[in-house]
């Protein structure tokens, strides 16, 4: 039986200003030990800032998301204009504050920011194709926006504030521990906070392995 192909949406290279290497690493790992095959994908766009993990601060630099990006990819990866939902069977979006930054203006301007027009379109295929999501962390916040007209139920940790932004747009949101996954079966769309809670990697790929074994499911 051919594997499963599970695009995997990154977003930059580090928690502050790309895709959170961890969760991004886990989904690869989680993918390949429950047999399916991940195709990482990234838009060809400056990032919206570089912030210098080391001391949190910003930077004057540019960076390109894609390039960025095929560094967790070991430069397999694929320019996400050239993608389509025919091609995947199911999505996953780790999270890191470049899923809302770069795939979404949502850390700028809240839920009324834009969604990146490639993310939403390929978001929009899948869910028009019956095809299964997860997203991870942030990430949610993301999937939320652009999929606001179908009211998705989603997990965005525990901030209140996050969690507000959700419902004033429409989101359903559930409270969901570390290690859980929130799934809104209607519309084949799991969720998990991971290091909106953490605290720590062995929490968060609990929720991570959980996500990736039932994304595989649905697909």
């Amino acid at each position: 039986m051919a594997k499963k192909k599970v695009g995997v949406l990154l977003s930059g290279c580090g928690v502050f200003d790309g895709a959170e290497i961890h969760e991004a690493v886990l989904t690869l790992l989680y993918l390949d030990q429950h047999g399916a095959e991940a195709v990482c994908m990234a838009p060809d766009i400056d990032q919206a800032h570089v912030i210098n993990h080391l001391t949190q601060a910003e930077t004057d630099e540019t960076r390109n998301v894609l390039v960025e990006s095929a560094r967790i990819a070991r430069g397999e990866i694929r320019n996400l204009a050239e993608v389509t939902a025919d091609q995947i069977d199911a999505l996953i979006l780790p999270g890191g504050f470049g899923a809302a930054k770069n795939l979404s203006e949502f850390a700028f301007k809240g839920p009324d920011g834009a969604v990146n027009n490639q993310v939403q379109q390929l978001l929009e295929a899948m869910i028009t194709a019956g095809k299964p999501i997860g997203a991870l962390c942030i990430a949610p916040a993301t999937l939320g926006m652009a999929l606001k007209e179908k009211k998705p139920l989603l997990t965005v940790g525990s901030e209140e504030g996050v969690i507000g932004a959700m419902a004033a747009i429409g989101v359903r949101h559930q409270l969901c521990t570390v290690d859980d996954i929130a799934v809104d079966e209607t519309h084949k769309i799991v969720t998990t906070p991971a290091y909106m809670l953490g605290p720590g990697i062995k929490d968060v790929a609990a929720g991570i392995e959980k996500l990736v074994k039932k994304v595989i499911a649905l697909a």
